[in-house]
């Protein structure tokens, strides 16, 4: 069964998510609306990236080019696509790039267990992102409900996906 963030934290020492998401001054960021970046799920995909290259700073030379950066594309694709989906005006743009994000989320994750399977990292880790994971993926899918219920641009430019 998963433990908390704070009972992980108390188990080990220093561990790779140990991390605030802030400003580049060290600050927390500001509860004002912000774009895609006051989304909470933005804000937690940015602290899986974090954790996503620490790992894989931390993996061997020989896996420099294969589950490191595998891993690095994959984290970085989830914030990506947040902020890209959410600059877009129509509805199903956003919901095209939300979706895109939610799948490179469960990547992100099957490189965390490929990692642990081969001894990269450790089962607390694992569950961490697992844990992460599922409340960026709650979060994400709840807003995608969201977005389907607006419909913006949809009357003006009709229920299907735009050529750009």
């Amino acid at each position: 069964m998963p433990c908390s963030y704070d009972e992980l934290r108390n188990k080990q020492p220093v561990l790779f998510w140990d991390w605030e998401v802030g400003t580049s001054d060290g600050e927390k960021m500001k509860e004002k609306d912000r774009g895609f970046e006051s989304l909470q799920f933005y804000q937690d995909s940015l602290k899986l990236l974090k954790a996503s290259y620490k790992l894989a700073g931390d993996l061997p030379n020989y896996e420099r080019y294969n589950l490191s950066d595998q891993l690095r594309r994959a984290a970085c694709s989830i914030s990506l696509n947040i902020a890209e989906g959410y600059g877009r005006y129509h509805y199903l743009e956003r919901l095209r790039f939300l979706y895109i994000a939610r799948g490179s989320l469960s990547e992100t994750l099957s490189a965390f267990i490929i990692a642990q399977t081969l001894g990269y990292c450790t089962e607390a880790q694992l569950d961490w992102s697992r844990e992460l994971k599922q409340k960026i993926e709650k979060n994400l899918n709840g807003y995608c409900r969201f977005i389907r219920t607006q419909q913006q641009g949809g009357s003006e430019y009709g229920n299907q996906y735009l050529k750009e």
